[in-house]
């Protein structure tokens, strides 16, 4: 799947590509983000947490820029799993500076994420749902660091160097000027945004013991079948079981978020 977004910011680009460059700052502005390890200056090993609506991922993604043209322009690839949850990433991001009038910097950046396993089978509005959430909360982050302040909880993100001699990762001291070392670990949208799952036959789908089809989606009186058991706030939750070969998926999704599973049923029953 492809990602595409902009952001105006209020800072000259040389500003910019430093931040971007800082593993201390990325650390603080990237949601999720739980710890970095800078094993060189191009390559980095980071862990991040992500939720996707009832299933939560950590996933240990290995980033190394591959290419730059300072301060325009940057490439850089990673892979990510998480045994947990059966899941794993593929992703290039790129990062476009363009300098605008009034000292301000367009910051354009595009993602190409394919994601296999269990978050696989998230349909792709699901997804791109959740990677605009995380880019909103990115760009308020950058905004403030930009303007000087701090973010909530950015001390406990851990940063880590590791030490060339015995290959044993040592702390990152959190800089008082300018960022001088790349920290490109991670694109807001990266984990965030997994792939639609690839052509398959149809699942086997059961709502509450009962066939699941693309009428039964459509109908508009399909939620009174799908509300059962426990979950969410009102005790209530919408149970699904899905089924591929010899794999099952038991799915209890919580009344309340409702909405992102009807999109998200949708996409699967395609």
């Amino acid at each position: 799947m492809e990602i595409e977004k902009v952001l105006t910011v209020a800072a000259p680009a040389a500003k910019v590509w430093d931040m971007l460059l800082d593993p201390t700052v990325m650390a603080s502005c990237v949601p999720g983000m739980k710890s970095i390890e800078v094993v060189s200056d191009v390559e980095y090993n980071a862990v991040i947490h992500v939720k996707i609506s009832f299933i939560s991922a950590k996933f240990k993604l290995r980033t190394r820029i591959v290419e730059q043209r300072a301060p325009e322009y940057l490439r850089a690839e990673g892979t990510g799993e998480d045994s947990s949850v059966a899941s794993s990433l593929k992703q290039q991001s790129e990062i476009f500076l363009t300098a605008l009038p009034d000292g301000q910097t367009e910051l354009r950046t595009k993602v190409t994420v394919d994601v296999l396993g269990r978050l696989g089978t998230f349909g792709l509005s699901v997804m791109k749902t959740k990677a605009d959430r995380m880019w909103e909360e990115f760009s308020q982050n950058l905004a403030t660091r930009l303007a000087g302040g701090e973010i909530p909880g950015a001390a406990q993100v851990t940063v880590t160097r590791r030490d060339a001699a015995e290959g044993a990762p040592a702390p990152v001291a959190a800089p008082a000027a300018a960022p001088a070392r790349p920290a490109a670990v991670a694109s807001p949208a990266v984990p965030v945004a997994p792939a639609a799952p690839q052509a398959a036959a149809a699942p086997a789908a059961r709502v509450n013991g009962q066939p699941a089809s693309h009428a039964s989606v459509s109908d508009g009186g399909w939620w009174s079948r799908l509300l059962g058991g426990r979950g969410g706030a009102s005790g209530r939750s919408i149970h699904i079981e899905l089924r591929r070969g010899d794999t099952a998926l038991t799915v209890d999704w919580p009344v309340e978020e409702a909405g992102e599973c009807a999109a998200w049923l949708r996409d699967v029953l395609k």
